[in-house]
């Protein structure tokens, strides 16, 4: 296609994202930190740089994929950043950061001729995987559109929700509230019922033929709490930074969050007991730990 794209931010959701755009017949230059998550992309004939800045030499769009506002600031604007590229058109913003932070990448590019698209993304590592992400995406109408096809690569829908920069990072915080809240409030009530004597996968597969499904219900216990793999793709500590900065948002904008108070306390816990790094579904095994008791549905499967 002749264009050349720059990829920073290769982990667990970046990765599979640059690697659909290579496949999509893009020039990737991709950038991490972690040296070992470059390297599988010599293989798939990606451009290897050795800084945020190197990655943009050249292109015309720079996606970021980042673990933190921090982080993306000094990608975007910092003495390395890619904000005085020459030829850089387009900076995408596909990390969660909420709204204040890009409010200020967006109109730090401004000032560099750089325009921005705040496109958070929604699905975790699996769907990244599996080309089954959603793309937020909020900014100059006329330059979605221009990148379009960019997203339509990563992502198998797209929604555009507004011209302004930061109107993506708080549709993509209100999902995940909402989702972090879906996986406490079943993880709390699997728990008792399981305490109670109820088989677990035949109380899963009665909640998922009831009016309790939801996310966690019908696909993180069965794909990973009931086996007891808890490889669902995702780490404790990236959940527990979007409810926060929900929560955040939320007090900036007057708005109550009693429910949202209670979610992001118990995400806060778990950090405090040592499993930020752990996958998000261990979550109830904090719960587990309190009540006496394992959710496990390998013994029913066994039996």
């Amino acid at each position: 296609m002749g264009e050349r794209i720059g990829f920073i931010g290769v982990g667990q959701m970046g990765a599979p994202m640059a690697e659909r755009l290579l496949a999509a017949g893009y020039e990737v230059a991709v950038y991490d930190v972690s040296a070992a998550a470059t390297q599988p992309f010599k293989a798939l004939g990606a451009i290897m740089a050795g800084s945020p800045r190197e990655a943009a030499l050249g292109a015309t769009t720079v996606f970021a994929c980042l673990p933190s506002p921090e982080v993306s600031l000094a990608v975007s604007l910092g003495a390395d950043g890619i904000g005085e590229i020459p030829g850089l058109e387009v900076y995408i913003e596909t990390s969660t950061i909420g709204l204040s932070t890009v409010q200020r990448i967006a109109a730090g590019l401004a000032e560099r001729g750089v325009g921005m698209l705040d496109a958070p993304v929604s699905g975790g590592p699996r769907g990244a995987r599996a080309g089954t992400l959603a793309a937020i995406v909020a900014g100059d109408g006329a330059l979605f559109e221009r990148t379009r096809p960019l997203f339509e690569a990563i992502a198998k829908r797209v929604f555009y929700v507004g011209d302004k920069p930061g109107l993506g990072q708080m549709t993509k915080l209100a999902n995940n509230m909402i989702s972090a809240a879906g996986m406490a409030a079943a993880s709390e009530a699997v728990v008792m019922a399981v305490k109670a004597g109820v088989d677990p996968t035949a109380l899963i597969d009665a909640i998922n033929a009831s009016t309790g499904r939801n996310s966690a219900t019908e696909d993180k216990f069965p794909k990973s709490i009931l086996p007891r793999t808890f490889d669902y793709g995702g780490k404790l500590s990236i959940m527990y930074k979007d409810v926060k900065l929900c929560l955040d948002e939320a007090r900036a904008l007057e708005v109550p969050m009693w429910v949202g108070n209670s979610v992001v306390q118990l995400w806060f816990q778990a950090m405090v007991e040592g499993r930020g790094q752990d996958d998000y579904t261990t979550i109830i095994k904090m719960i587990e730990g309190w009540a006496g008791v394992t959710v496990d549905g390998r013994r029913h499967k066994d039996a």
